[in-house]
């Protein structure tokens, strides 16, 4: 039956991007929601090949309502509600971006892909290589990831490292409603599978977005980082969440005169080391953050860029800041002692430029 809903899928009018652009002429700002749900609402009208699949997508509109509406514009052959089967649903879609199609599948949390795992790395991630070229897999595999709040320890991982270690994957992590919106155009549109993580406390944050952001034809490029705030003194690189942490402690480090400036890397992988590398070898210095664990981290790998690239640049020792090296706390106490805050950025970024008591001497 599914195959047979995947053989009707129909163009559709272009009335829902007409929409969505009469709507978004008198926004001046977006939500990451709105900005996901545009961004799927373009992509589908533009392309009939594209295609909504997962639990809860349709009737309920998405569990974070990221699908709101898609369903009564595209109808059941475009918006394909799931069983709970995450090995079921992820190897039809392979399947189908095998043959042609823009499947786009939606989690519920990446917690959950963990059961679809083999399909995205051993048949995703590696058929264009086994192939020689010959198999093309374009599929999007989105949901929220990393922590939420007082959901536990097997609903909060960030799954960033585990899928940027995989050749053949591209990984996406957006910050704001410009990078959720650019950046999923950017991936429904590649010819390769790409894992985008979303996050689900930024789904209700607005953000200012611009004209051209709104314009359906924009994408952003995979690969390229973003400067969100420039500085001398300091680089702070962040993805996700975090990159709003970032700013909020680079404008407390304002304050007592140091100048940070914050790196958004949007793209886990590729990672944009030209970008990063060209910072501190401005500033001197480097602080990394990202919310999951420290061990074989994302924060790590930016490390080793700037040593081999960088090192000589160096005027102080790296700072990298991450999730505690533990399974998340339900208590909402530990919870927050588990993922790095505001505060702990700051003093990061006072060590680098000495203007705190290094970590050693109060051991």
């Amino acid at each position: 039956m599914l195959g047979q809903v995947l053989r009707r899928l129909r163009p559709a009018t272009a009335a829902a991007a007409d929409a969505a652009r009469a709507y978004s002429a008198a926004a001046k700002e977006m939500t990451v929601r709105e900005a996901l749900n545009s961004a799927l609402d373009e992509e589908m009208s533009a392309d009939p090949s594209v295609f909504l699949m997962g639990e809860e997508v349709g009737e309920y509109q998405g569990a974070y309502k990221i699908s709101k509406g898609l369903l009564d514009k595209y109808g059941p052959d475009r918006v394909l509600d799931t069983p709970i089967t995450e090995a079921g649903f992820t190897g039809i879609a392979v399947g189908a971006a095998y043959q042609g199609l823009r499947p786009v599948v939606e989690f519920m949390t990446f917690n959950f892909s963990m059961q679809a795992i083999d399909h995205i790395i051993n048949s995703a991630a590696k058929s264009n290589y086994m192939s020689a070229g010959q198999i093309s897999v374009p599929i999007v595999f989105r949901g929220p990831n990393g922590a939420a709040a007082g959901v536990g320890a097997q609903h909060s991982q960030c799954y960033a490292a585990w899928y940027a270690h995989v050749p053949g994957l591209k990984v996406l992590a957006p910050y704001s409603a410009e990078d959720a919106r650019g950046l999923l155009k950017a991936a429904i549109r590649d010819p390769d599978p790409v894992v985008f993580l979303e996050n689900e406390l930024l789904y209700g944050e607005s953000f200012p977005i611009s004209a051209e952001v709104l314009d359906s034809s924009f994408a952003l490029p995979i690969g390229k980082a973003k400067i969100e705030r420039e500085g001398k003194d300091v680089t702070i690189t962040a993805y996700s969440k975090m990159v709003g942490y970032a700013l909020q402690a680079a404008d407390i480090l304002s304050k007592e005169g140091i100048s940070a400036e914050v790196i958004n890397l949007r793209s886990i992988r590729p990672l944009d080391r030209a970008t990063i590398n060209a910072s501190v070898r401005k500033t001197n210095r480097l602080v990394t953050i990202e919310e999951s664990f420290p061990q074989h981290g994302i924060g790590a790998e930016i490390c080793m860029s700037v040593v081999e690239e960088s090192f000589e640049y160096l005027d102080a020792p790296v700072e990298r800041i991450a999730g505690a090296d533990v399974p998340m706390p339900y208590a909402a106490n530990l919870e927050r002692m588990a993922v790095p805050q505001v505060d702990d950025i700051v003093r990061a970024a006072k060590r680098a430029c000495y203007r705190a008591v290094p970590m050693a001497a109060t051991a």
